[in-house]
C-alpha cells in the first residue's frame, strides 16, 4: 500500500461498516479541494469459524489500516436493531473491537445510525444500499471499474462521507446539490443551491 500524500489542511476520515463475516472500510481525504477517495475494501472473515478469532483478525487489520493511513477521525455505523438479537450482538462485538483500536491510537470516533447516514447523503433515511453506493460513487468520482463487489465497502465510505457533511464548517458542499435527492415531502423542486439551503435549513450549517 502506498502511503497517502497529505494536502494542506487535509483531514482523513475512516468509515467502518462493522460485521463479523464481512467488515467494510473506506477512507476519504478532504482539504482545500473536493473530497477524494483514498481506499476502500472489506475484511473477509467468512473462512474463520471461531468468533473470537474473527474479532482478533478484525483488530489486527484495523490496526494495520490505522498505522498506514493515519486517519484523523473515524465514523462507524451503529448496529441495526433487527429481530435477530444474536446477529446484532455479534455486530456490536465487531464494532467494539474497531472502536478499541481507534481509542488505542487516540482517534476520535463518531457513531451514526444507518438512517442518519442515508438521510445525510440522500435526503431519505429509507434509501437502499444501492442508492447510497451510487451517490457515493458520483460524489467521489469513482470509476465504475473500481466499484467494489460488496456494498459493505460503499456503506463504510458513506459513513465517512456522512461524518464529513456533519462536521464540515461549510456544511453540505455546493457541488453535492445535484446529488442529494429531495425528500418526498418537499413542496417544490430543488433547482439551485439557494433552494436547497432554503428547504434544508436544519441540515446546512455555517
Amino acid at each position: 500500500m502506498e502511503t497517502p500524500k497529505r494536502e494542506f489542511d487535509s483531514r482523513i476520515i475512516l468509515g467502518i461498516d462493522p460485521g463479523t463475516n464481512i467488515l467494510g472500510y473506506g477512507l476519504i481525504a478532504t482539504g482545500p479541494s473536493a473530497p477524494r477517495l483514498l481506499a476502500m475494501g472489506v475484511i473477509d472473515l467468512r473462512n474463520t469459524g471461531d468468533i473470537y478469532m474473527k474479532l482478533g483478525r478484525i483488530y489486527e487489520r484495523i490496526m494495520e489500516i490505522l498505522e498506514h493511513y493515519k486517519p484523523d477521525e473515524m465514523a462507524i455505523e451503529a448496529p441495526f436493531l433487527g429481530k435477530n438479537i444474536q446477529t446484532t450482538l455479534k455486530i456490536g462485538r465487531a464494532q467494539g473491537v474497531v472502536i478499541s483500536a481507534a481509542i488505542s491510537r487516540q482517534i476520535p470516533v463518531r457513531e451514526y445510525s444507518p438512517s442518519e447516514i442515508k438521510q445525510a447523503l440522500t435526503g431519505r433515511g429509507s434509501s437502499s444500499k444501492e442508492q447510497v453506493a451510487t451517490l457515493v460513487q458520483r460524489a467521489l468520482h469513482i470509476p465504475s471499474s473500481e466499484m467494489p463487489q460488496y456494498l459493505d465497502a460503499t456503506d463504510a465510505l458513506a459513513a465517512a462521507y456522512c461524518h464529513l457533511l456533519q462536521t464540515s464548517k461549510r456544511g453540505v458542499r455546493p457541488q453535492l446539490n445535484d446529488l442529494v435527492a429531495p425528500s418526498r415531502t418537499a413542496k417544490r423542486k430543488v433547482s439551485s443551491w439557494a433552494d436547497f439551503v432554503a428547504q434544508h435549513k436544519g441540515r446546512v450549517h455555517r
